[in-house]
């Protein structure tokens, strides 16, 4: 009969511990689940409103532990959802959950200046990461969350709901198979009105501004349109309320060009309520309002076709469709490279606005 080491030699184990980190060699020997565990990082809004909610109604993952540092939400917590004691984790001990069987993702829902450090901590745990989007402030900062996934060998999907909707998805088909030929002009807004004074997004250390919110839905929906990274910008910042928009913008309007030539008009506003698409081709048009709702998003086109695929709530479809991608070890659909070409962009118009002229991306 083989002892373990002699088992371990046959199997190549060994030789993997030598290279990976022992959460890598301990994930390589269980068994593959059916339905992974979730732990929420941040129990804010969307944390509490959304997500937790959603992992109500998924297949493929559920809600195991949370992350907060707030204790007084721990109670509320554990009666809600059934959590077990061993599964509640603070900001200072989340590097613990490395052993934990019963979290598989880690999701990370904090502002934006916090992503990448959660993310960097969280993988080196072993985890699989769900980001919120933004992906982070900074390019450098998307660029070490995406090293830290990949040298722990883990999987990193970022929170775009929308790439996960159908009749987004129709958006991007068209883009791709054109049928009405290429996109000439494109017009791309995602807004609403928000009177809290002292959120985070309102605070330019924490990743505040419209760019750091709502932006990336305006950014979003005309690469998506257009189906092709843009290459120049021209932005505007501005706001009409300067004693709550101290640091950041309340607004932001800026102006893209693609390689094809199109062009996109995009606006993006804590200020003002918009959340529409609408592409111009050589030869027809797409309409989408709204483009970016959590869910009953629809539009038409210039051939008479609706674009209403039924889809109650974005969040379900989105848990479980990158949990499976883990469990079949499939592509995620929103990688983080797709975060990262976002903030690419981002940082582009930040510079525009600083110069008050057009920045090649």
């Amino acid at each position: 009969m083989k002892n373990r080491r002699d088992f371990l030699k046959s199997t190549g184990l060994i030789a993997a511990s030598a290279v990976f980190s022992p959460h890598v060699l301990l994930k390589a020997t269980q068994p593959q689940k059916t339905k992974l565990g979730i732990a929420l990082v941040g129990l804010g809004y969307y944390s509490t409103d959304l997500i937790a909610p959603a992992l109500l109604k998924t297949e493929h993952c559920e809600l195991k532990g949370i992350v907060t540092g707030t204790p007084s939400k721990v109670e509320i917590w554990k009666n809600k959802y059934g959590l077990a004691d061993k599964n509640i984790y603070d900001y200072n001990n989340y590097d613990q959950i490395a052993n934990n069987p019963d979290i598989d993702i880690i999701y990370v829902i904090l502002p934006p200046s916090m992503h990448r450090e959660f993310t960097v901590r969280g993988a080196a745990t072993g985890k699989h990461i769900f980001c919120e989007k933004p992906m982070a402030p900074s390019v450098a900062d998307c660029q070490a969350m995406i090293d830290a996934c990949n040298k722990n060998k883990v999987k990193l999907s970022i929170g775009y709901r929308c790439q996960h909707d159908p009749n987004l998805q129709q958006v991007m088909k068209v883009a791709k198979e054109r049928p009405f030929g290429k996109p000439k002009m494109i017009n791309s807004a995602a807004g609403y009105f928000d009177g809290r004074t002292t959120h985070w997004k309102q605070n330019k250390a924490l990743g505040g501004g419209v760019m750091g919110d709502m932006g990336v839905y305006a950014l979003q929906g005309a690469r998506m349109a257009a189906g092709e990274e843009p290459i120049s910008v021209i932005a505007q910042a501005s706001t009409t309320r300067p004693e709550i928009y101290k640091e950041v913008e309340e607004t932001m309007m800026f102006q893209l060009e693609f390689p094809s030539g199109a062009r996109a008009a995009c606006q993006s506003s804590f200020g003002i309520n918009m959340n529409h698409l609408q592409v111009n081709y050589e030869k027809g048009w797409l309409k989408m309002e709204p483009q970016s709702g959590y869910g009953n998003n629809k539009g038409s086109m210039s051939d008479g076709t609706q674009i209403n695929f039924p889809l109650a709530s974005q969040q379900p479809k989105q848990l479980d469709e990158d949990a499976l991608s883990i469990i079949e070890k499939k592509p995620m659909i929103v990688p983080g490279e797709e975060g990262l070409r976002d903030i690419r962009v981002v940082e582009a118009i930040y510079k525009s606005v600083k110069t008050g002229g057009l920045v090649k991306i």
